[in-house]
C-alpha cells in the first residue's frame, strides 16, 4: 500500500507515487466533460479562479484560455511540476497549499469569483470539511461562486477518501453563507464499476461581509 510522504495532507496519501499515471488519467477527458453539468454556470467573462488540488491543471489551463485569471492550488509536488511542465503555454499561477486551513493562500489576502473543488473534498474527513468550508467561504467574493464534486463508490488501495452525503454538503455551505444553486448526479467518465459522481454549485450571498 502507498502511503503519504511526513508532513504532507492526509488527503494526498497515494498521488506522489502515482503522479505520472494519474497525470495522463486526468489529461485523457477534457475540461467541458468534465465540468458539463456546470458549464452554463462559468463566469462569462474575465474573471479571477482558484483551482484547489489542480491535478495535472487541465481545468486551471482551460480557464486560462478563455481569459480567466487562475491560480492553481496543488499540495503534491509531483502533480505540481508535471501540470507546469505540460501547460507551460498558459499563464497559470501554482501555490503549494492544501485544505483544510489553505494558511499560504490566507494570508494573501486575496478574493475569487469561482472556486473549484474537483475531487477534492471526498478527502477531507468531517472536522476538516468544516474548517475547509470556512476557508473557502472567506476566499469568495460577494457573488462569488463554488463548484465541487464529490465521489462515491470503491475507494482505490492506498488512498483516504470519504463517502459524503450532498446534503451535508449543502447544510455546511448554507452555514457559512453559500446557498446552493445546482446539484446533479453523473457516472464516471473512466468507467471505473461502481463509482459515481456528485456535483454541487454553490453561491455566495452578496451581503455576506
Amino acid at each position: 500500500m502507498t502511503g503519504r510522504r511526513p508532513g504532507s495532507p492526509a488527503g494526498t496519501a497515494g498521488y506522489a507515487e502515482a503522479a505520472a499515471a494519474l497525470v495522463e488519467q486526468y489529461e485523457s477527458v477534457s475540461f467541458a466533460e468534465v465540468h458539463r453539468e456546470m458549464l452554463d454556470l462559468f463566469p462569462a467573462g474575465p474573471s479571477t479562479i482558484l483551482d484547489i488540488g489542480a491535478g495535472s491543471g487541465r481545468d486551471a489551463a482551460a480557464l486560462a484560455g478563455l481569459g480567466h485569471r487562475v491560480l492553481a492550488v496543488e499540495p503534491t509536488a509531483e502533480l505540481r511540476s508535471l501540470g507546469r511542465r505540460i501547460h507551460a503555454d498558459r499563464a497559470i499561477e501554482w501555490l503549494d497549499d492544501s485544505l483544510p486551513e489553505l494558511r499560504v493562500l490566507r494570508g494573501r489576502d486575496e478574493r475569487f469569483d469561482l472556486i473549484l473543488l474537483t475531487a477534492v473534498w471526498m478527502h477531507l474527513d468531517s472536522r476538516q470539511r468544516e474548517s475547509a468550508m470556512e476557508s473557502i467561504a472567506g476566499l469568495l467574493a460577494p457573488g462569488g461562486q463554488v463548484f465541487l464534486s464529490l465521489r462515491h463508490g470503491p475507494v482505490p488501495a492506498g488512498r483516504r477518501m470519504f463517502d459524503v452525503p450532498p446534503d451535508e454538503t449543502t447544510a455546511l455551505a448554507r452555514h457559512h453563507g453559500l446557498d446552493p444553486v445546482r446539484l446533479s448526479e453523473r457516472e464516471d467518465l473512466h468507467g471505473r464499476p461502481g463509482v459515481r459522481w456528485s456535483c454541487l454549485g454553490l453561491r455566495r450571498n452578496a451581503d455576506i461581509g
